[in-house]
This record gives C-alpha cells, structure tokens and sequence, in this order.
C-alpha cells in the first residue's frame, strides 16, 4: 500500500485520536535495563465503508445489512450510519456549472445497537452509492454487506460485495474487456476534498498504455463508475487492473458483469505478497480459472496445491505456475474441487516475488451458469465477520494450511429476533472443511456470523451465499480477513525532561 511517512510525534497522535486513548502517567521504572512494555490492544473508535451503487439494471433488488460484534472495551456511546453518497451532476465544461452537494438527510440504515445486525433494501437502476461512518462501540468490527439480485439481462444472478474502507492502493485480478463482458471500476470518495486517481490495465502481454486513465477526478461524497473498455482499445479476457490514488483516498471495486455467465463484484486481492491464499471455492464449480500478475519486473514461479478437506493435494497437470513480471497470466483448472470443498494454496518454488491473485468461479451448466469471483485474501487474524446470513443457503468455508487451528464461531441475534449461539471447530492441517453454520435461538431475519481463532495456525475463511431463481444458481463469495477492529498503541511514560531541551 501507499503510505506517507509519518514523524513519530505525528505517528502517536495518530493512534491517540483513533483510539480516543491518551493518558500521561509517571513511570513505574526507569534505566538502561528497564523492559519495554507491550503495546496495549485497543478498540478503534472510528471506522469509515464505502459501498459502491449496486446496479444499473431495473430489475436489481439489493439488500444492505449492517453489523457490529460486541467487542470489550468500547464504552457506551457511539453511533453508525450509512449516507447516500452525494449527486455531481451539471455542466462541467468550461464556463458550466455544477449543482451543489446534495447528501441524503436521513441514513439509509442506523444501527441501534451492537449485536443485532439492521437491514435496508432498495430497488432498481439509480440506487446510490453508500458513505459510512461507525464511532464510539459500533466502530471496532463493523461490516456492511450488499447483495443484488438481478432476474434477467448481463450480469443476471446474485452480486455480492463487502463495503469497504477507503485506501489509496487496489489490485483486481481477473476484470475483462472482452466483447461478452462489460467491467466497471467504481471509485467512491468519502472526504471532504476532491481524489485524483490513476487506472493501470495489464493484459497477457503487459501494461496497456492508455492516457484516459490517468488523472481521474472523483469529487468529495461522490462516486465514479469507469467502464473498463473505455480506457483500452484492446479486448483482453483477462487483466489485472491498478488503481492507485495520487491525492485523497478511495473505496474501489470491481463489477463483472457478464452476458451469459451472470456477474458479481470482484474485491481487490490482498496486498502483493510471495505465498497466497485463496480459500472458500464451492464444492460443486464447474470451472475455475486462476488469474494472477506480479507488479515486480522479475518472474514469480509458484507451487500450486489445493487445500482440501483430506488434506492438500495437487492438481493434475497444474503443479507450477508460471507468472511472467508486469503480464496477467491466467490458467483454467477446470472442476478442481471435483465435489469437495478446497482453498488454492499459492507458495514460491524458490525465490518468493511479490504476486495478486484471484479465481473466477462458475457453477451451473448450459445456460444456467452463474458466476462469482474470489480474491486472494488476509488470514482471519483476531476476528473476522460476515453480514447477510440467513437460515438457508449459508456456507461457512474454514482453511487451515500451515497447521491445525481450532475457530469459534458464533452466530448473532437476528435482525428481527433470535439470541446469539456459538460453536467451536477443529479444521486440521492442510485441509478446508465446509460447515453448516450455527443458526441463533429463534432465528427471525438474518444474521451475522463472527469467525474468531482460539489455538493453532493461521486461518482462512470465505462465505457463500447461494440463491437459485428460474434453476439457475445464483451464488456470491465474500473472503473474510482480519476486521481490524483493534489497534496496537505504545505505551508512554511522560518525560519531563523534553521541556528541558
């Protein structure tokens, strides 16, 4: 990621105003052999998700649920809400004029409590892009999940997307400029001054230069959908697409709409890194296809296994991949799972270069196939959570690659009713296992599931959502990293001795 460095005086204040925690105290011990203590885990107390407009189909009908874990520590104040994000419209040639900012009065969802997840619904072709802003107890953790179901036309199925935190630096292996595909970026700004970002495309041959895609104003409150083949005049199945922001932040976002194999919204890889993990692949696709590119100008070889609930295997005819430096490179792995649940596991034969990865997945058969898209992710870390269950068509998708982990997993009220229950999980090493999750007492509405490590290796999980409608299988996957709900802040020892100075 692009970072600015920071000074350490600018550094701590940082922390302090997330974590609304500063204290001067006097020091218990001082000296040469004095131990450094341990950074205390905090809640942060702030929490910024973006979501992007859902879909320019009049058939679209998309759900938006909001959720924050109980986290200890948070106090009692607090709020969330998610704004609609501001209209830019006018004339802005030289001499127009531009309407004002409008932003939505009232929010479009308001959690009134930690524990309980709130749900929103809207219909149609103009829905807008979200702003949200959590503080106080319902920052640390909160999730956001939109789900559109489209019945008809391109990208028909089910899409499904986390909102998510706005950065300065997105990888999106596996978007297309081919002629059955129409693939937008949707950049969301949530400040108060304008983003200026730039879009890089490369393709099985490199970077395809285009000047359309630099410099790309996105005004404060506002969102941008960029239609992919406008900044090419090349058709490439496959491209690894850069957005990378020169000033401000974003939220980013990739839809895939396809023409026969339904659509759904393709979330950036994690950052460039030598080993990779791309868990939660359903048992039943039909066809998997890995696209990965390396940012760096040397070539990336990479062992390729498949973590399954037997333990990790590999598959036939594909046991090395070969990433060429600045090119996308894609290889189609067929029915891979062949009926089982799996996770690709991505390590360096020799030297580890830095590589993004995701998989597009189809389910179905004929003219019933639907398509979803599942990016390299984070492990699971302290806490990771999932929005938008409900009762059926839920699946838990849970790898441990490196060693045995045991997880627990705890399913929250409902939205309408229900109290929260939680169920604790062995997943041996090597191996992705598929649960059905826990469903809360007296389940009404949906609900959240929390994904939190006990012992053992790291963990990796992904969520399913499925949904058939006229026999075609509408499915959706969202990874589930680390939520960062946390951060590590020093602690000080005030230190007269600077006023001395």
């Amino acid at each position: 990621m692009n970072r600015t460095t920071l000074s350490l005086i600018a550094g701590a204040t940082a922390l302090a105003a997330v974590t609304g925690f500063a204290a001067l105290s006097a020091p218990e011990a001082t000296g040469p052999g004095t131990a450094a203590k341990a950074a205390a885990q905090l809640p942060v107390e702030r929490t910024s998700l973006l979501c992007p407009a859902p879909s320019t189909s009049d058939l679209a009908e998309t759900s938006f649920t909001s959720f924050t874990p109980v986290t200890k520590g948070t106090g009692s104040g607090g709020k969330a809400e998610l704004q609609a994000a501001a209209e830019q419209s006018g004339d802005t040639g030289t001499g127009g004029k531009k309407d004002e900012q409008k932003k939505s009065a009232e929010p479009v969802l308001e959690p009134k409590e930690p524990g309980k997840p709130v749900t929103g619904d809207t219909s149609g072709a103009e829905s807008p892009a979200l702003v949200g802003t959590a503080e106080g107890r319902f920052a640390p953790g909160w999730t956001v999940q939109e789900t559109t179901e489209v019945a008809a036309g391109t990208g028909r199925g089910l899409q499904g997307v986390n909102c998510t935190a706005p950065d300065t630096d997105f990888w999106f292996p596996g978007a297309s400029t081919a002629a059955d595909r129409t693939d937008y970026v949707h950049l969301t700004n949530p400040d108060d001054s304008a983003a200026v970002v730039d879009i890089e495309l490369y393709g099985k041959d490199g970077d395809l230069k285009s000047t359309t895609g630099e410099g790309i104003t996105v005004q404060p409150h506002s969102s941008e959908p960029i239609l992919l083949s406008t900044l090419t005049d090349e058709p490439q199945t496959n491209l690894t697409v850069h957005v990378s922001v020169r000033s401000g932040r974003v939220g980013a976002a990739v839809q895939a709409l396809d023409d026969k194999l339904g659509g759904d919204w393709l979330a950036a890889s994690t950052d460039p890194a030598g080993s990779l993990v791309i868990p939660g692949i359903p048992k039943d696709a039909t066809a998997v296809r890995l696209i990965a590119f390396t940012p760096d100008d040397a070539d990336a070889d990479l062992t390729l296994r498949l973590a399954s609930p037997s333990g990790m295997i590999t598959p036939a005819g594909h046991e090395t991949v070969h990433v060429k430096g600045g090119m996308t490179t894609a290889v189609d792995l067929g029915d891979v799972t062949r009926g089982e649940a799996g996770s690709l596991v991505l390590t360096p034969t020799d030297r580890a270069v830095p590589v993004v990865a995701a998989v597009r997945v189809v389910r179905g058969e004929g003219d019933k196939q639907e398509t979803a898209f599942i990016p390299a992710t984070r492990p699971v870390g302290t806490r990771a959570t999932s929005a938008d269950n409900s009762a059926k068509g839920s699946t838990l998708s849970l790898a441990a690659p490196n060693g045995t982990a045991t997880v627990k997993v705890t399913a929250s009220a409902g939205s309408e009713g229900g109290t929260a229950l939680s169920k604790t999980y062995t997943i041996k090493a090597g191996t992705t296992q598929d649960i059905e999750p826990p469903l809360p007492n007296g389940l009404k509405g949906t609900y959240a599931l929390t994904v939190e490590p006990v012992s053992g290796g790291p963990v990796y999980a992904a969520r399913t959502l499925e949904a058939t409608e006229n026999g075609i299988p509408g499915f959706t996957v969202q990874t589930l990293p680390d939520d960062r709900g946390t951060v590590a802040v020093p602690v000080a020892d005030e230190d007269l001795s600077v006023l001395q100075r």
